[in-house]
């Protein structure tokens, strides 16, 4: 299996969520509503979870698996526009090494006032010889399922 120093790959994941833009903007800017979806796998717990949600803003979210091993999420908002758009910069550290860096953007787009189609658009850079189309893969399935969690959460409310 070939390694490679940095593989650059890239991904984009479309829903439509049965809420507002206001109501799915809020699920992401929000400290509480994020702690609801935003969330490790079974067998993770939080550390630390913190967020600053405005442009220049950070969010750290710091876990940690029965086994011991420790997930880094650290991120910085560069561009939003409320109900519209989030684009920010977020590095991944596994175990205290970096895996990768990312620049995400999630773009909200009203379907009509009860409906919105959400775009997280996400170009990624892995750094600790992770084979690109097999950590995009991962990366993209990963995402995937905190955005299922995201469509749970705005259904409970």
């Amino acid at each position: 299996m070939e390694r490679l120093k940095v593989a650059h790959e890239i991904f984009s994941i479309e829903k439509v969520y049965e809420a507002s833009a206001e109501e799915v903007f809020s699920a992401w800017s929000s400290l509480e509503a994020r702690a609801q979806w935003f969330i490790g796998p079974s067998g993770w717990e939080v550390v630390e979870r913190k967020l600053d949600f405005k442009v220049g803003g950070k969010e750290i979210l710091h876990g940690r698996f029965e086994n011991g091993r420790e997930t880094l999420y650290r991120a910085e908002f560069y561009n939003i526009i409320p109900n519209e758009r989030i684009v920010f910069v977020y590095d991944m550290h596994v175990h205290k090494t970096l895996h990768s860096v990312s620049i995400a953007s999630v773009e909200l787009e009203s379907v009509d006032p009860k409906n919105t189609r959400l775009k997280f658009t996400e170009q990624v850079a892995f750094l600790d010889d992770t084979v690109g189309s097999a950590g995009v893969a991962s990366r993209k399935e990963g995402t995937s399922v905190i955005l299922d969690r995201l469509t749970i959460f705005l259904e409970s409310k």
